[in-house]
């Protein structure tokens, strides 16, 4: 018996010193590596899709007009750089002593809304002598032919007459 106890004991000790397999460290590293691949493809792929316009390109100089106004004017869209259908926008229409002058900041929202965050200012003659009139803060731009025209949506001005303002494409 005693013999019993000693075999099992020493037995008991073999197994418990034996060495445990480890993970080697090149291992961990190689798996870190591949996860941080990973990690730069993804980054990559979501800076592509969030700089990509999901709707059409509007940069360059476009028809600017008012109905009031006989000439046309030029209005001029900037793409925002890392922003996705945000562009900065400027122009102006003048014809003697009217003039409308637009500058701030247009998202594009659908294919027939543009939220348009800035000022609009007007002097128009027929309307109390001449008296400029600035619409401010966000105002929305529709299309009712494709998106051939947008038309601004606050059409009443400071004389409570309709003011027509476009923007052609």
């Amino acid at each position: 018996m005693k013999n019993f106890l000693a075999a099992i004991a020493i037995s008991v000790l073999v197994v418990s010193c034996s060495k445990k397999e480890t993970t080697p460290p090149s291992a961990q590293t190689d798996s870190t590596k591949i996860v941080d691949s990973i990690n730069a493809v993804r980054t990559k792929i979501n800076d592509s899709i969030r700089n990509k316009n999901q709707f059409k390109d509007f940069s360059g100089k476009h028809e600017f007009t008012h109905n009031l106004i006989q000439n046309s004017g030029a209005v001029d869209f900037k793409k925002i750089d890392g922003e996705r259908d945000h562009y900065t926008i400027s122009g102006n229409i003048k014809s003697g002593k009217n003039y409308v002058e637009i500058k701030g900041f247009m998202a594009v929202v659908s294919d027939k809304h543009m939220n348009f965050t800035g000022e609009i200012t007007q002097s128009i003659s027929e309307n109390d002598n001449g008296k400029p009139y600035t619409r401010k803060g966000t105002k929305t731009f529709a299309s009712k032919d494709g998106g051939k025209t947008y038309r601004l949506q606050d059409m009443v001005n400071g004389s409570g007459f309709v003011d027509y303002i476009d923007i052609h494409f």
